[in-house]
């Protein structure tokens, strides 16, 4: 009879370890569901940031367009410009090199026009500023491009 009751009590010790072992399981698995769900809601919100932060970027680019051809009619609106230039970098956006002289590159350049027949590419005009964010392209700088 002790027998039966030592067996009967090592079973029902036994089935307590085994539910234990699976709520433990359990459990771990909801915390890393519950882990892998913040990860992704941050994800989220840093990529709905970025987007946002692009979207407004954009959204600049012809009010710096105005900016920059004002300048250049009135040439006492130059320290504009450097203001200008030094908060568009704490956005993190720069502008592309396309001065005349800098050799022409497709990835950071659209060429508008074309003139003469030699070998070698060089920007004559810029036409509109290209602007990188990121280090990422944003918009080409639209040029033309003198062949020699």
């Amino acid at each position: 009879m002790k027998e039966k009751k030592a067996d009967a009590g090592a079973e029902q010790i036994a089935a307590l370890n085994a539910k234990i072992i699976e709520l433990t399981n359990d459990l771990q698995r909801t915390r890393a569901d519950f882990e892998n769900y913040r990860k992704q809601i941050e994800q989220q919100k840093e990529n709905e940031k970025k987007a946002t932060k692009l979207a407004t970027v954009y959204k600049v680019l012809p009010l710096l367009d105005d900016i920059d051809r004002a300048i250049m009619a009135y040439d006492t609106l130059r320290p504009l410009g450097k203001t200008l230039e030094k908060s568009m970098g704490e956005l993190g956006l720069k502008r592309i090199l396309s001065d005349a002289g800098v050799e022409f590159n497709p990835d950071l350049h659209d060429a508008v026009m074309v003139e003469g027949d030699g070998e070698k590419e060089v920007i004559s005009e810029t036409l509109r500023p290209g602007y990188y964010y990121e280090s990422e392209v944003l918009r080409p700088a639209m040029v033309k491009v003198q062949k020699m």
